[in-house]
């Protein structure tokens, strides 16, 4: 199901929950988003990813391609990369204000 708005109330709703420590980002989301584009937006900044089968991970996009996104330094595994098929993701979570 890919539905934008449903991605920026998702994207929204959960921002908050990030901790205090997490790099602020400015979130725009445009009427012709997609997962893809909003991760290529933030690209060299810390986010988290929840898959539509339920895990989250959260880590710095890397790279973004057609159908893949790399994300390194994972939180809880430094010392791993992952690389996450774009249409596992059903919300992406960025920490967009300070509290």
């Amino acid at each position: 199901m890919r539905l934008p708005s449903a991605l920026a109330v998702a994207i929204l709703l959960t921002a908050l929950s990030l901790p205090a420590g997490a790099q602020d980002a400015k979130l725009e989301v445009r009427s012709s988003d997609t997962v893809r584009t909003v991760l290529e937006r933030q690209v060299g900044k810390r986010v988290s990813v929840v898959l539509t089968t339920g895990p989250e991970l959260a880590g710095v996009v890397t790279s973004v391609g057609d159908k893949v996104v790399h994300l390194s330094e994972l939180t809880g595994r430094e010392f791993f990369d992952a690389v996450v098929n774009l249409d596992q993701v059903g919300a992406v979570v960025i920490r967009a204000r300070g509290r």
